[in-house]
């Protein structure tokens, strides 16, 4: 007897545990009927295998494939109260077909690798603690200036016409102002219609970038820490993500750290750049570290983008929060830049409207007709009312600009109080601040915490400052985000004693964080 015939007859249905009698019956055919529609096929495999890898090979493709079908006869079990429940009148086996079917492999072999989002296990763990202080997600708990809701409420209310679609690549009065205003910083004229498309938000217009430009087997230049979705989205595109970290030197400043001594070493730069590299993704100032990177900083870049022919995409969405005395540089600003820079904005992070998802990409057009190709072709067109909202926004601050009365300049100067607010408050209970020159965020270093209490539960080589967020949440009532999960896998465990806190919020948050600080102080007195 051959070994097809011997397997055959040594075949024995298993019937998982916790399968009852009534649904016996139902299993037993769901098996047999894998098992013989497995068998057709193993005839097929055996006759092609047999020729090409010997009977090592022709047994084990033929098991491997019987073994499939067998597996999915095992998880359409569950599915037996669907199979009873059909219609009257519905064949059995088309049922059976269907239920097989459902067994397949379902999401898109692009999303492997990205299904953890680390925000979805610390925002549920704040909210469980419901006296907890989250100052972890990066928005503004306190209201948009009064001239964006009233632009806002003009929007729904003045013309019943921004009810209905507006242009696919942007609301005309917002291309129009977003290339007057940017056109003045970069130095050069924007043609509303070729230079500027308007998107779902910064993340939005990241995600176009990512799927137009980056193809199987590109690699991809990320800067670490770096916003979480980077990786997500180059992978997504099929792309190859390499990283490069932004590492810590000794402050001139014994009594604070700074986000400007966070430097990239050129010679490790330089290496990551191959034949395959297509983008390098900048993201200033820095989220989660803050850190606004300088003209110098910014042409060493741009000569390596420009020696190997890579793309810039440059997020900027905290431009206009920068602190003391340090200034934005828009990489594309740079000689030689425009012509391979894609520059990303957000109204949210802009007039601290971030549930209103309008953001933008500029860009030369021989670039940005490719955005517009995948822009039209999955979400094609963005809130109407929202996109003339932030039209009437642009058009008071381009009037407004340099004035003392300008949100651009009113935002910054009350952040940087709530900032240095921050920092005193958390130093009180040991906390080490890295002083943000820009951004939402402030980062601190626990290392004092690390070697102080080193045993904090959590799973088996979970990165220290994600036990810790943990462990202050439940016992100290405050929420934060550690800041390895802004690092590639490789790196986390070097960067495991940092948390990233977030500073734009009301005086009623400050305030109940500091009650918060002041009792874990006195505990610490004790």
């Amino acid at each position: 007897m051959g070994a097809r015939a011997t397997r055959e007859r040594e075949y024995r249905p298993h019937i998982p545990e916790g399968i009852n009698n009534n649904h016996y019956g139902l299993h037993l055919l769901l098996a047999e009927l894998a098992h013989g529609y497995g068998r057709e096929h193993i005839c097929a495999s055996e006759a092609v295998s047999s020729s090409s890898s010997g009977p090592g090979g022709e047994v084990s493709s033929a098991q491997d494939l019987r073994d499939m079908f067998w597996n999915a006869a095992a998880i359409c079990v569950p599915l037996v109260g669907l199979l009873q429940g059909r219609k009257a009148g519905t064949p059995l086996m088309r049922c059976l077909h269907q239920t097989l079917t459902m067994a397949r492999r379902l999401q898109a072999r692009r999303l492997e690798g990205t299904e953890h989002n680390p925000w979805v296990e610390y925002v549920k763990l704040a909210k469980e603690y419901k006296d907890s202080v989250n100052l972890g997600q990066g928005f503004p708990n306190f209201p948009p200036p009064d001239f964006a809701l009233e632009a806002f409420q003009q929007a729904v209310t003045a013309d019943h016409m921004l009810n209905q679609y507006t242009s696919a690549f942007g609301h005309p009065p917002l291309t129009k102002v977003l290339a007057s205003f940017f056109g003045k910083l970069l130095g050069r004229e924007l043609d509303p219609v070729t230079n500027v498309l308007v998107t779902v938000g910064a993340y939005g217009a990241l995600f176009t970038a990512f799927q137009a430009l980056v193809d199987e087997g590109d690699e991809v230049i990320i800067i670490e820490p770096f916003f979480d979705c980077y990786e997500p989205m180059t992978l997504m595109a099929g792309g190859h993500p390499v990283f490069v970290s932004l590492r810590p030197s000794p402050s001139q400043d014994q009594d604070l750290d700074s986000s400007s001594s966070w430097q990239l070493d050129a010679t490790e730069l330089a290496s990551k750049f191959t034949p395959r590299t297509k983008a390098l993704v900048l993201n200033t100032p820095n989220n989660p570290l803050g850190k606004v990177f300088s003209t110098a900083e910014l042409q060493l870049v741009a000569s390596l983008c420009q020696q190997h022919d890579v793309l810039c995409i440059s997020d900027e969405v905290y431009q206009w929060l920068v602190y003391d005395t340090h200034e934005h540089v828009s990489i594309a600003s740079l000689p030689g830049m425009w012509e391979r820079t894609l520059t990303i904005g957000s109204a949210g992070k802009t007039f601290s409207v971030t549930g209103w998802k309008v953001g933008w990409v500029l860009g030369p057009d021989n670039i940005m007709k490719h955005l517009r190709t995948m822009h039209q072709n999955s979400v094609y067109h963005c809130a109407t009312q929202a996109q003339a909202a932030v039209a009437q926004c642009f058009e008071r601050e381009q009037l407004l600009f340099g004035q003392p009365s300008s949100y651009f300049v009113q935002l910054p100067r009350d952040m940087q109080r709530c900032r240095d607010h921050m920092v005193r408050s958390l130093q009180s209970v040991g906390f080490k601040p890295v002083a943000s020159q820009g951004s939402y965020f402030l980062t601190v270093d626990i290392s004092d915490f690390k070697s102080k209490m080193p045993d904090l539960p959590g799973a088996a080589h979970e990165p220290y400052d994600r036990c810790f967020v943990k462990w202050m949440i439940k016992n100290k009532g405050l929420a934060a985000i550690p800041v390895s999960i802004f690092y590639s896998r490789p790196h986390q465990k070097d960067f495991d004693h940092y948390l990233r806190f977030c500073f734009v919020k009301g005086e009623a948050t400050f305030q109940a964080m500091d009650e918060k600080l002041q009792k874990w102080k006195a505990e610490l007195e004790l």
